[in-house]
């Protein structure tokens, strides 16, 4: 059902739907997108992937890059991690100063407001594991070779903060959920459910969006 939906939404061109993904590592960020959007018109949908910014994109502003990335018309974007990524990972490490790192969450919930009148529909979604669940996904990967690769150093380091990324997301949360681009927390240890939550949203979204084939203006020529 999402891909009709999707695809009446790549023929109107007129609204876009953003989907923004958070989770800390092993959340199932891709997992969701691989299974969630399977069938849909890839011509119709665009996945960016924020890594540590460049040179260039350090020298502009920290959303710079993040609009050149957002759907155009008829499309359907996906953020695997994004913007946030610049508030959270600040706090956690201190790399900002606090009044820099807080005034971002203004910038940010302006910056979604812009897109949604703009005519995209922001759906922020973050993907919510235990750190159990955590722990036996990163064995899971160390056991397995088509998995392996996906494991860096950083990622146990990074577990050891589990407790400050946990009030960071809380505080993104209760500082950038808005009416335009609301967040939904989903649980994600059990990844069917995770993955039906997170289309069942997606499906709401776009029933509330209509999106239509468009009229044919005029009459249709003559056969010769």
């Amino acid at each position: 059902m999402l891909a009709g939906f999707q695809d009446r939404l790549w023929a109107q061109s007129t609204q876009s739907l953003l989907l923004v993904l958070q989770g800390i590592d092993a959340s199932g960020k891709d997992g969701t997108i691989k299974h969630v959007f399977r069938g849909v018109n890839p011509q119709g949908v665009r996945v960016t992937s924020f890594k540590v910014p460049t040179p260039i994109e350090a020298a502009h502003d920290f959303l710079w890059r993040v609009h050149q990335a957002v759907p155009r018309a008829g499309e359907v974007g996906i953020f695997n991690r994004s913007h946030y990524e610049d508030v959270i990972v600040p706090r956690v490490h201190g790399t900002l100063p606090e009044e820099i790192r807080r005034a971002r969450y203004d910038h940010i919930v302006g910056f979604e407001g812009l897109l949604a009148h703009g005519g995209t529909s922001v759906v922020k979604v973050l993907l919510h594991i235990s750190s159990e669940e955590q722990d036996r996904r990163f064995t899971e990967r160390m056991e397995s070779p088509d998995k392996r690769w996906k494991l860096e150093p950083a990622d146990f380091l990074e577990r050891r903060s589990w407790t400050a990324y946990q009030e960071a997301y809380e505080e993104v949360l209760a500082r950038t959920s808005t009416e335009v681009a609301p967040w939904y927390v989903v649980p994600a240890d059990h990844k069917w459910f995770r993955n039906w939550v997170v289309g069942e949203i997606l499906l709401h979204v776009l029933l509330a969006m209509d999106p239509r084939y468009p009229e044919i203006s005029g009459e249709a020529p003559a056969s010769p």
